[in-house]
């Protein structure tokens, strides 16, 4: 690939909400839930020792309403709500992804989504000054 550096885009809120789901309850000794926590982690872990990736970036919602809310009152109006054992746990997994010093982007009245799309247009473009990125394997 000679020059060319691999970014990986990390869809946190999807990544925590698979995580979440797929481990039985968990919490620390304080009684705190962490199964979205650990499950979190561990697939950070294994995308940095397997695909070992040159930059990461984690991509998060904002709590508050996005331009979609405004433009349609009814967007996401069927979704369930977030569980309570699961809110919390958001702030750890934020801690996590400081800790591993990867970089969090969330911007106001969007969602990681648009965050997302917006990051990859800007890496994909090229021109001066672009590290030359790709997709990766």
């Amino acid at each position: 690939m000679g020059d060319k550096k691999v970014l990986a885009i990390l869809d946190s809120h999807s990544l925590i909400h698979r995580a979440y789901f797929a481990l039985p309850p968990l919490s620390n000794t304080r009684g705190e839930p962490t199964n979205a926590v650990y499950g979190f982690t561990m697939m950070l872990q294994r995308l940095l020792e397997e695909q070992k990736p040159d930059y990461v970036v984690a991509a998060f919602d904002k709590a508050a309403p996005t331009f979609r809310h405004a433009e349609f009152a009814g967007y996401k109006a069927n979704r369930k709500q977030m569980p309570d054992d699961l809110r919390p746990q958001i702030p750890l997994v934020k801690e996590i992804v400081k800790a591993y010093r990867i970089p969090i982007h969330e911007v106001e009245g969007f969602e990681a989504d648009d965050v997302i799309g917006t990051i990859a247009r800007k890496v994909g473009r090229g021109g001066p000054g672009d590290p030359g990125f790709h997709r990766g394997s």
